[in-house]
């Protein structure tokens, strides 16, 4: 399998009040298709930066973020954001729904910034909503929806796109242990239709079911976590 999505030597700072901080620092790794890979560590590790600059989000200070082969560093920033819409899919601890638009709207609103039709981007939408199981909830604005459901229609607005990279950060932070299983059950399946699902978590049942774990600790990649 070809790594659909990898960097190499990865680093990020920020000025700090007394000195430089360090947030991702020489971080190298690889992605294949159909691969879920955990990102474990401590709050502070670095684990968002890594996950934002992964789907060319921020700059950085030196490194190569490849994704379907494309040099996103390399890119203008029209052509980065219009990559990253086409192939890259978010998810993250809080589902960032747009408050007036409901759930099939949130979800084709994806779609539909990628240059495709209205009425298509509708229906596609309905039909990832089916398949997160909220298919009866798509005409619910986000405030009608249940924690785990909002979440559950993030997942669809990322599905949506079967993007060749699914970027979920802290996914099931904030479900009960029974929705967390249905976030990872909808992820897994993503894996298994061809998506890179890379996965920043604190949750045992993500890592366990993870195809490879990487620990992250002051910006740099364990060796000592890694399978």
């Amino acid at each position: 399998m070809d790594e659909v999505i990898a960097c190499d030597r990865l680093k990020r700072t920020y000025p700090g009040t007394s000195a430089t901080v360090v947030a991702v620092n020489d971080v190298s790794l690889g992605v294949h298709a159909g691969e879920m890979l955990a990102i474990v560590g401590p709050s502070g590790a670095g684990k968002t930066t890594l996950l934002g600059l992964l789907g060319g989000v921020g700059e950085t200070e030196k490194d190569q973020i490849f994704v379907g082969g494309r040099n996103l560093l390399r890119l203008s920033a029209a052509e980065r954001l219009a990559l990253r819409r086409r192939f890259i899919g978010f998810v993250f601890q809080s589902a960032g729904l747009v408050p007036l638009l409901n759930a099939r709207e949130n979800v084709a609103l994806a779609l539909e910034l990628s240059g495709t039709r209205f009425q298509d981007a509708q229906e596609s939408a309905h039909k990832a909503l089916e398949q997160v199981g909220l298919g009866d909830r798509a005409e619910h604005r986000p405030h009608e929806l249940s924690g785990g459901e909002q979440q559950r229609v993030a997942l669809a607005r990322a599905m949506v796109k079967s993007p060749l990279v699914l970027l979920a950060d802290e996914p099931t932070g904030q479900l009960d242990s029974d929705t967390g299983l249905a976030m990872f059950t909808l992820l897994r399946e993503m894996a298994a239709s061809g998506t890179a699902v890379i996965m920043a978590t604190h949750d045992d049942a993500l890592v366990e079911g993870a195809d490879r774990v990487l620990g992250l600790a002051d910006g740099r990649i364990r060796a000592d976590q890694q399978d």
